[in-house]
């Protein structure tokens, strides 16, 4: 038997984000571990720039994930107006950037998931520095707000975290949720949902679908908040019909 936090993710748009070259913004089909991180640490009050709390956190725990719909993608033409940069000016807020006359416009795009429903489990590493009941009061009470990867994309439902033991990580990410309206069926035709679910998970590859499993390597591994480096992680998958 395992213990293992769970808790779903649902949203009108999200945004998974992943390498980003130029102007190009691109989101992945689900939440990577830097974004299970980023969530987890606004929930528990750590800041961006505190490096060992954050590094604490990404080592206690093993995060895996199950994509009930798939979503569509939209994508955003955005402009922005940013000042030129200076070593000696250091901007705290929105509107110390916007107030200086030396002001850039910035083209991008910006690619989001919409109607996404995620299911998430969390088991402990061994070398914890967290339990799971601590991460789920921290959902249940954030210090920062959610967001779906972006502040832009607030969580549409409540996150209903909680520790389950069961006897295998499916059962984990099977776990059933509350409905988004009457009944489960009409999320599954109002979501688009395709009959076909995927699960991804890292570490043992057996744990879930065994040697079915389509092993990748994401760089989703955060290294440093102030370089922005990320480094890579094996990482399984499976696609199947759901049961």
């Amino acid at each position: 038997m395992q213990d293992y936090l769970v808790f779903q993710l649902y949203g009108p748009m999200a945004s998974w984000g992943q390498a980003a070259v130029g102007g190009d913004r691109p989101t992945g089909l689900f939440p990577g571990r830097s974004s299970v991180l980023g969530l987890l640490g606004a929930a528990l009050g750590i800041k961006r720039d505190n490096a060992p709390e954050l590094t604490a956190l990404a080592e206690s725990i093993l995060i895996s994930v199950k994509q009930v719909v798939p979503s569509s993608l939209v994508r955003d033409y955005h402009t922005t107006q940013v000042p030129s940069h200076s070593k000696k000016v250091t901007h705290l807020s929105r509107k110390s950037e916007v107030t200086g006359t030396d002001l850039n416009t910035i083209l991008s795009s910006r690619d989001y998931r919409c109607d996404g429903r995620w299911v998430i489990a969390l088991s402990l590493a061994e070398s914890a520095g967290y339990t799971l009941e601590q991460l789920r009061q921290a959902l249940l009470q954030p210090v920062f707000a959610l967001s779906l990867g972006r502040k832009s994309c607030p969580p549409a439902l409540p996150l209903a975290p909680r520790v389950v033991t069961v006897e295998s990580l499916r059962q984990a990410l099977d776990q059933e949720f509350p409905p988004l309206t009457r009944s489960n069926e009409q999320d599954k035709l109002w979501l688009g949902h395709t009959g076909l679910v995927t699960y991804y998970w890292e570490g043992d590859k057996s744990q879930l679908a065994g040697a079915n499993a389509l092993t990748t390597q994401p760089w989703d591994v955060p290294l440093s908040r102030e370089r922005w480096q990320f480094s890579q992680r094996v990482l399984h998958q499976i696609t199947m019909e759901e049961t």
